[in-house]
């Protein structure tokens, strides 16, 4: 992360001539939250924070310990590209602390440090990650009308979002966040735009950034963009696909040229990790109950927990290692959505990863048959399981997992399973169009 000092931070907000600030932070299920200041408390501001109320933020605490400190990190510094040119606007992301000046346990943002201490402490310097998110263009919030019937990789008139991609780029290039590739996704009216990777929380910054950005353009061109999983019942889904890779000493630890699969024993420990502990932190990667809409057969998401470098049903694939491309090699987890809190989705998948390293976990051999295409005998026979079905099953795999606990802290974890009970039963107990038209005139 660029070290900027808060000096620094005073001159370009004074030579932008930036009228005001926007402070943000991220609520528990990871929901952006901001509030403004003008560009004259900024430097209390970075002294010693704003405070704030937190007992109407989900997860946060409860009315009668509810005063908060957002202190601003000077390195996330930067003008919203589509503010007035006379009142420019800035923002700056925040860490949750306590009045006391600790850091505050609810803050997501705060997990994902702690993650990346226990990776310090194991000898890492950096976790990167390199997250490519889906998602859909629609008319409007209300009904999922698509706005082009174009396919995977298509450039043609039915691509109607392509000056919606071209715009939110540049947009997005302004923040100085780097676009490695932007095209059309398989779902009619799906898009994708890729982020060149990063560490943990630098990248989760850029996503939070990049998931606003996203809509604020879509809104300026009159239509909706949307990160929800499964809008579309005959369509894929939208995924966020994750390139992950541990580095030490400044080298990539995933990489062994002596090794069959150009794999060390570092990476198959992490890979190994993430297979084993999937299931338990699958209420993290796949969050709500329209999430396992995604996680089904037959539309390109992985259900089944295995790894392969070929084959995409797999919930973890190594991409194939090119001479001398060493420091990319990296493992990619396809279980995600875009719709995940990802600073907790960044931690609970580092966590996973460094149990398996601490604890030596075995990794089992490739899976490069298509997983989709075996019966429900042949995966128990080689001992394939697969991701929670729905939301409750997540919610019962999580509350005895102690890697999760482990992972978000007794706090975030104890709300987190809270808020995402509360979810089930309310979807649970819905009477759905499906089930009218399918038993209201038979029974």
């Amino acid at each position: 992360m660029e070290t900027a000092t808060k000096q620094d931070i005073l001159r370009q907000a004074q030579e932008g001539n930036v009228k005001f600030i926007r402070l943000w932070f991220t609520d528990i299920v990871g929901t952006l939250k901001s509030f403004s200041i003008t560009v004259g408390e900024l430097e209390d501001a970075l002294e010693g924070g704003m405070g704030f109320d937190g007992s109407s933020i989900t997860g946060y605490q409860d009315i009668e310990e509810s005063d908060m400190i957002a202190l601003p990190d000077p390195s996330t510094f930067k003008v919203f590209p589509w503010s007035p040119k006379e009142t420019p606007v800035a923002r700056m992301f925040c860490d949750v602390m306590t009045p006391d000046g600790d850091p505050y346990v609810g803050d997501p943002r705060h997990v994902l440090r702690r993650a990346l201490e226990r990776a310090s402490e194991m000898g890492f310097d950096n976790f990167y990650c390199g997250p490519e998110l889906e998602y859909f263009y629609f008319r409007n919030s209300t009904d999922p009308e698509p706005l082009d019937y174009g396919g995977y990789f298509d450039l043609t008139t039915l691509d109607a979002a392509t000056s919606l991609r071209r715009d939110t780029i540049l947009a997005l290039q302004d923040f100085g966040i780097n676009v490695e590739y932007s095209h059309h996704e398989v779902g009619i009216s799906q898009h994708e735009i890729d982020l060149r990777f990063d560490g943990a929380l630098e990248m989760a910054d850029k996503v939070m950034t990049y998931k606003t950005v996203v809509k604020e353009i879509a809104s300026r061109h009159g239509v909706y963009a949307t990160f929800m999983p499964k809008p579309l019942r005959d369509e894929n889904g939208s995924g966020m696909h994750t390139h992950q890779s541990l580095f030490q000493n400044g080298r990539n630890a995933f990489f062994d040229g002596d090794d069959q699969y150009y794999l060390s024993d570092t990476a198959k420990q992490f890979i190994a990790g993430q297979l084993r502990h999937a299931r338990e932190i699958s209420i993290i990667f796949a969050q709500y109950v329209n999430s396992y809409k995604r996680l089904v057969l037959g539309y390109e998401a992985p259900v089944y927990i295995a790894w392969s470098r070929r084959n995409r049903s797999a919930l973890v694939r190594v991409p194939l290692y090119h001479p001398g491309k060493e420091q990319a090699t990296r493992a990619e987890l396809r279980c995600p959505d875009p719709s995940s809190n990802i600073y907790l989705c960044f931690a609970a998948l580092l966590h996973a990863g460094l149990e398996g390293i601490e604890k030596g976990y075995e990794l089992p051999e490739p899976m490069e048959r298509n997983l989709y295409h075996l019966s429900h005998e042949e995966r128990e026979k080689m001992g394939i399981t697969s991701l929670p079905s729905d939301l409750g099953e997540a919610i019962r795999e999580a509350e005895n997992s102690e890697l999760l606990q482990k992972a978000l802290g007794e706090h975030v974890f104890t709300r987190l399973l809270n808020v995402k009970r509360e979810e089930w039963e309310d979807y649970r107990v819905q009477v759905t169009p499906y089930e009218i038209q399918k038993y209201l005139p038979v029974l």
